[in-house]
């Protein structure tokens, strides 16, 4: 899955999204609005990643959510 599909699918995911990173609130997750950068700075912001880091995490749960059954 691409950032352009995850921006499509955010209010399915949104739930998803809140179990991978649980620091991240529902006021985050309306700011973020399923703009991939948004919430790629609200990672870093929240977990205190180097943007590479944060990218790398945010590309690795789309692809771990894009293989499930």
């Amino acid at each position: 899955m691409n950032r352009d599909v995850f921006e499509g699918q955010w209010k399915q995911m949104r739930g998803q999204v809140k179990e991978w990173w649980g620091k991240l609130t529902d006021d985050d997750l309306d700011r973020a609005a399923g703009k991939s950068e948004q919430l790629i700075g609200l990672l870093q912001e929240k977990y205190g990643y180097t943007r590479e880091r944060a990218e790398e995490e945010f590309d690795r749960r789309l692809k771990e959510h894009e293989g499930r059954p």
